[in-house]
């Protein structure tokens, strides 16, 4: 059987996965209160054979601008765009072929600026403005009723929805390293918008959103393990299927072009992914804190266990392992970094650098497939691993933050469900997306274009003049 159609088995059986855990819930329900709505005890409504209380309880009272809070949230929302452009766009860049440096860097930018102008016009209200299980509504359509006063707990509204419209515009702009170097520039552009609404919209709303269906179930994604990394992971996997080999693949050499830009880009985003972690935090507080060290611990860690394997297995370490490492432990503390202690984040990258390496090699040759920057390897793999051992530890034994009471079985089970809807869910809407827009457009530049290099033939200009 060939791996396409493992892979096409694969989703038909995840779909009935996830059929069947949507069934769960139910039998789960009357033993098992879901953390988020564990902190709070509705009252009992008054009924004919009990009087109302005398007295009635003081009102919440109203959210209050925090200034530390929002100077902190600003600061993260700048920090994820310099994740983005240059961050993204340099590494990417660095890892293809000098014919296609400025294309890459087209996707990255260009990308950048759609998602979050959509974000503004419907993105954030059909995640964010209430809704059900997987979508939200229109009740915030191209941002209405929102004002320079109006708040999301103690920072105006207007700066959560810039900071959220980051996470969209990076998780789109995520996917194009899979398939660069031989898709049409038109084709990514229709791609990432019906990936967007149909994916990363209803993802999103049932991981973050207050009635998401992962939200209630009480899956812990502190800042887009499943959001993000594994969404924008299959979707790329399932990219790179369809729009099918680069011309010379497995016959020509194809050496990332420039390293030193990879390094510059995988620092800046190691930089920016303090914005991305610790600004999920929503505040100036100890959480952010716990997460911002928790994000250079990982990281270091994932570095070190990457380039200690590789100088095992190949006798050598290198930039490009150390430049990889680095953002494997990234990815795979994402949905834990507010939840796990640090000792725990040094596991977690030790673990997560090795498993990506093994992603990044062994798997990517087992699927056959030619993901150009290992969009899948690094963050679909790492996002998958993360998502499962947050669950593990975020146990407050192993120094997570935990209820008292907290359960890692049950969370486990969570995390995995969260981890199957997400796989599923991508990949369905990433097939549909890809067919669509290779019946209206065609998703693969001709052969002549692709040798000549994306720069020249899709865009009339080059990165380099000799």
């Amino acid at each position: 059987m060939s791996i396409k159609k493992i892979f096409a088995s694969a989703l038909a059986t995840g779909a009935l996965l996830l059929a069947v855990g949507f069934a769960a819930p139910a039998i789960a329900e009357e033993t098992t209160t879901a953390p988020a709505a564990s902190a709070t005890v509705a009252a009992p409504a008054p009924t004919a054979t009990t009087e109302a209380p005398a007295v009635a309880a003081p009102a919440a009272p109203a959210p209050v601008l925090n200034t530390g809070d929002t100077a902190w949230m600003l600061t993260s929302t700048m920090l994820v765009i310099l994740m983005t452009i240059p961050g993204l766009a340099l590494f990417y860049g660095g890892l293809g072929r000098s014919k296609n440096m400025l294309s890459v860097l087209m996707q990255v930018f260009v990308l950048f600026a759609l998602i979050t102008v959509l974000w503004a016009i419907y993105g954030y209200s059909m995640v964010f403005a209430g809704g059900g299980s997987f979508y939200g509504t229109f009740e915030k359509l191209f941002l209405s009723g929102i004002k320079p006063d109006t708040l999301s707990g103690t920072i105006p509204e207007y700066v959560f929805v810039a900071f959220q419209s980051t996470f969209a515009a990076i998780t789109c702009a995520l996917i194009v390293g899979a398939f660069a170097e031989r898709m049409k520039f038109a084709a990514v552009i229709a791609f990432s918008v019906l990936w967007f609404t149909f994916s990363y919209i209803p993802i999103a709303h049932m991981v973050w959103a207050t009635g998401g269906l992962l939200f209630v179930e009480g899956a812990l994604d502190f800042a887009g393990g499943t959001v993000v990394h594994i969404n924008a992971g299959v979707a790329g996997l399932v990219g790179a299927y369809m729009v099918g080999k680069r011309v010379g693949f497995g016959k020509e050499a194809m050496p990332p072009h420039s390293l030193t830009l990879t390094m510059v880009g995988a620092s800046l985003l190691w930089v920016g992914w303090f914005g991305f972690n610790a600004g999920s935090a929503l505040g100036a507080n100890g959480v952010a804190g716990l997460a911002f060290i928790n994000t250079i611990l990982a990281t270091g860690a994932a570095t070190l266990s990457w380039i200690g394997a590789e100088a095992v297995l190949k006798g050598k370490a290198s930039m490009l392992g150390a430049a990889s490492g680095a953002v494997a432990g990234l990815v795979a503390v994402t949905p834990a970094a507010g939840f796990i202690g640090p000792m725990g984040s040094i596991v977690l990258g030790l673990l997560a650098g090795m498993i990506c390496l093994w992603g990044v090699s062994s798997l990517k040759r087992m699927l056959g497939v030619d993901d150009a920057f290992d969009v899948f390897g690094v963050h679909g793999v790492g996002g998958i691993f993360g998502a499962i051992m947050t669950g593990v530890l975020a146990a407050p034994s192993l120094g997570g933050t935990g209820a008292a009471d907290y359960v890692m079985a049950h969370q486990l089970m969570v995390q995995v469900k969260g981890v199957l809807i997400t796989i599923v869910w991508s990949g369905i809407v990433a097939f549909v997306a890809y067919k669509l827009v290779d019946m209206v457009i065609g998703l693969r530049v001709a052969d002549e274009a692709e040798r000549e290099g994306l720069d020249i033939s899709s865009h009339g200009e080059s990165a380099y003049h000799s």
